[in-house]
């Protein structure tokens, strides 16, 4: 397949799950924490075999370990000030806030899910200039992870006061964003400035970030055994899950490329 077509259908699939799931909060019965309950364990494990099994080996293959370690280390710390001075990844706003800051909030979610969603498209870019497989396996990992913060962004707009057919817009012009981020990486290809080895290591810093400081943390706070549980034994569904993927994506487009060279 292209390399071109499989990198747009890799960033369009997650944005266009995200929006689906975002329409049921809008029409369906289930309340997003029910969704979000399932959800978020799920994207944790995604996030964290995306990195130790396909992003970090990848970047380690093509660059020093120790850089490659140094830029890791400097991604985390990245998204940690971001998270700090902006609160980006999931948007914690007090419930009892002033009526008159809500609509001002809700347009401060809209900018950083944008930005976000930009920065996903920058990782997924980067992944695919390294082979497609890795790219597939970048992009279900963010998916993974879209997909709850999709919801929650959903029901905070809701909540705000902001109607559904504007949240509905609103995200569908934000989750393209994450193309946009793509095209610009993988387009530039060759010609970018920072070595690839680099960009993947941010990237999986960005991933652990998530994982390990955003979400797994809110899998702890959970009062009920058996609902904690349960989201642990879905972790560990999503690390199997993407650890399956990534070989079958991996071994799928070798023998494609080989059957390729064999033809040419």
């Amino acid at each position: 397949m292209n390399e071109w077509l499989l990198l747009l259908i890799a960033t369009t699939a997650g944005s266009l799950l995200s929006l689906i799931g975002g329409i049921y909060l809008l029409y369906g019965k289930w309340a997003v924490g029910k969704l979000q309950r399932i959800a978020v364990p799920f994207a944790a494990g995604a996030l964290l075999a995306a990195t130790f099994l396909d992003v970090l080996p990848e970047a380690l293959d093509a660059g020093d370990i120790k850089l490659v370690l140094i830029a890791t280390l400097v991604g985390l710390l990245f998204f940690f000030v971001l998270e700090q001075s902006l609160s980006w990844f999931h948007h914690h706003h007090e419930d009892n806030e002033p009526h008159n800051h809500s609509q001002r909030n809700v347009w401060l979610i809209v900018i950083g899910d944008t930005i976000h969603n930009f920065l996903d498209g920058l990782a997924i870019g980067a992944a695919f200039l390294i082979s497609p497989a890795t790219g597939v396996v970048t992009a279900i990992a963010i998916a993974a992870h879209e997909i709850p913060q999709e919801l929650g962004d959903f029901g905070l707009m809701l909540s705000k006061g902001m109607r559904r057919a504007r949240v509905l817009w609103v995200n569908v012009i934000s989750a393209l964003v994450t193309v946009v981020g793509a095209v610009l990486v993988f387009g530039f290809g060759g010609n970018l400035p920072v070595p690839e080895w680099v960009l993947l290591g941010v990237t999986a810093g960005f991933f652990l970030y998530i994982a390990a400081s955003d979400i797994i943390p809110t899998i702890h706070a959970e009062p009920r055994r058996r609902v904690a549980t349960l989201q642990a034994a879905i972790l560990i569904i999503g690390v199997l899950f993407v650890g399956v993927t990534a070989t079958i994506a991996h071994s799928f487009i070798h023998h494609d490329e080989t059957s390729a060279e064999h033809r040419d």
